[in-house]
């Protein structure tokens, strides 16, 4: 195996360079730790559709090491059980199982504020780089670990043990945490959630602090960052744009099947007062999930080409259809929940008040619910039960 250390200074140096990773702590860990190892037994390139799968014994070490500190994310499972170990031909596929780029990772643990002695559980541990960043600083028997795949967690614990870690790496299904090691000073979540955890709460301590990604759409998700309180319940914002592959438990399911039959029968139809192309905007996709928790943007076309999109709600029974008419649209909305007239009045509210950034999103926990809400708007606020 060729020797990394030039790469992980350069590594080290770039992330500097560009504002990611400020701590000395951090830059140690990131110059002592071999990327390379924990994307063993390979990575899938993205090449327009398909992926290219590559090994580190199939391909030149100097290669290889290139791929490896890359700053880009790199896909280390497909349909969760494809590895690149076992096809030789690029294939398709839904990446299930990722090292995130560097900067996010190391942007996501100087979020975290740590401090010599602070214990952490780290939900989805994926390839076991991040807590490998984590162990250097704060040594194995404080970092704890959960992955929902067995496989992807041993490979994890493989390359852990490997470079020196015996931490603890749990399977299991991380939403639930981990109570046996509880209390935690930090929680941080690298898979996204429709919600922060209550258990999470209750298994961190008072004054400690939880980082996750929330929502559930591909894009227009905020990374929260909570502190809990000694009465069961956490606050804080979103600190800014955040984009991790969902967590399995929670993952959607795409809506199938004949789309023109399950709008057949609307109950409205009128013309929008914003135009629902404001949803391929990140905040605007964000307020979206906020006020119809449960939605999915669908985007189709006819055998003609003609692009159909629509909002839908399986839970609910409820969808929104859109129909352009040059410059103007009309929706078309049946069920029992008007998603777009709720979709629209925060659209509505949020360019009225300026059009605020995601990080102005503040939010509360409670054992009974999440509340959203914009300092100074009443108009943008949120509340969430819990079923």
């Amino acid at each position: 195996m060729n020797d990394s250390t030039p790469e992980r200074h350069g590594l080290a140096e770039l992330l500097v360079r560009n504002g990611a990773l400020t701590s000395l702590w951090l830059r140690k860990a990131v110059e002592a730790v071999p990327r390379e190892v924990f994307l063993d037994p390979g990575v899938f390139l993205d090449e327009g559709g398909r992926w290219r799968p590559v090994t580190a014994g199939g391909t030149d070490p100097a290669e290889w090491l290139e791929i490896a500190y890359t700053c880009d994310t790199l896909t280390t499972q497909l349909n969760g059980h494809l590895t690149a170990d076992q096809v030789s031909e690029p294939v398709e596929g839904i990446p299930t199982s990722s090292s995130t780029t560097p900067a996010t990772v190391v942007d996501m643990i100087e979020s975290l504020d740590l401090a010599t002695g602070h214990r952490v559980l780290e939900i989805g541990t994926g390839t076991g780089y991040s807590s490998a960043l984590m162990c250097h600083y704060l040594g194995e028997d404080n970092v704890t670990t959960v992955e929902v795949d067995p496989e992807v967690a041993g490979r994890a614990d493989a390359a852990l043990e490997a470079v020196g870690f015996s931490t603890w790496t749990v399977t299991g299904d991380g939403l639930l945490g981990h109570p046996r090691r509880a209390p935690y000073d930090r929680v941080i979540s690298t898979c996204a959630v429709r919600r922060i955890p209550h258990t999470w709460v209750r298994q961190t301590r008072t004054g400690g602090m939880i980082l996750s990604t929330v929502g559930s759409w591909p894009y227009g998700t905020g990374l929260a960052r909570v502190t809990v309180d000694d009465d069961g319940t956490a606050e804080g914002r979103i600190i800014g744009r955040s984009s991790f592959m969902q967590a399995r438990a929670q993952a959607v399911v795409p809506v199938a099947g004949d789309l023109s039959a399950r709008t057949a029968y609307a109950d409205s139809e009128r013309e929008t007062k914003v135009p629902p192309t404001m949803l391929d905007e990140w905040m605007p996709a964000f307020l979206a999930q906020l006020a119809a928790p449960g939605a999915q943007l669908v985007r189709a076309a006819r055998s003609d080409g003609t692009k159909l999109l629509y909002v839908f709600d399986p839970e609910r029974e409820s969808f929104a259809q859109f129909i352009a008419d040059g410059d103007t649209w009309t929706v078309r909305q049946g069920g029992p929940v008007a998603l777009w007239d709720d979709i629209e009045e925060a659209l509505v509210a949020w360019r009225h008040a300026g059009s605020p950034d995601i990080d102005t999103v503040r939010l509360r926990i409670t054992p009974v619910s999440h509340v959203y809400w914009i300092d100074g708007n009443p108009s943008l606020l949120w509340e969430h039960r819990l079923a």
